[in-house]
């Protein structure tokens, strides 16, 4: 049974991600266009995260993923498919004690630019960011044995800061075209 448990942030988490994205770079060196790490283990302000590394990968042809499926398990990956969003191939690691999360989107993929606005967004607001981080905690605490539930908990948050997110991204690329001329 997964548990629910939150760890402070810390610097290792970047060096996880930095370990991982060298090992997924040679797998898909020929799909691969950007890879980011995201989730609350890459936004220091939050304070707290589950400590499971998510990674975002953008690739030319999301049907070609499924190509890679061996050589991913071959790295400790588990592949999903789509996982409930269409478009995404999803691969967890590490079973009922996960240790990280790849979503995998073909550029151009709306989900990319919410995840990406959704980091960007509260690195650049850190009271929400800390707002956030005390829900995690909050839910973890009353939720540690239901995954889902502290998911489904938190998602209503989730989705005002993707909002709040996708109107601040807006409002810059506005201004700095603004800028231009």
């Amino acid at each position: 049974m997964r548990r629910v448990e939150m760890a402070p942030w810390t610097e290792g988490w970047t060096e996880l991600y930095r370990k991982e994205e060298g090992l997924l770079q040679s797998i898909f060196p020929n799909e691969l266009l950007e890879i980011h790490h995201i989730g609350s283990t890459s936004v220091p302000q939050i304070g707290f995260a589950k400590p499971i590394i998510d990674i975002l990968i953008v690739v030319k042809d999301i049907n070609k993923v499924d190509d890679y499926n061996e050589q991913m398990i071959l790295i400790g990956y588990e592949p999903r498919g789509e996982q409930g969003i269409a478009g995404r191939r999803y691969f967890p690691k590490g079973g009922d004690h996960r240790t990280h999360h790849v979503h995998i989107y073909e550029a151009g993929d709306i989900n990319i630019e919410r995840h990406l606005n959704f980091k960007e967004y509260l690195m650049n607001h850190p009271d929400e960011a800390k707002a956030y981080g005390e829900l995690k905690l909050q839910l973890a605490k009353q939720f540690q044995n239901n995954v889902h539930v502290y998911q489904d908990r938190k998602g209503a948050f989730c989705t005002e800061i993707i909002k709040k997110a996708i109107r601040w991204a807006s409002e810059r690329k506005g201004a700095e075209l603004y800028l231009r001329f």
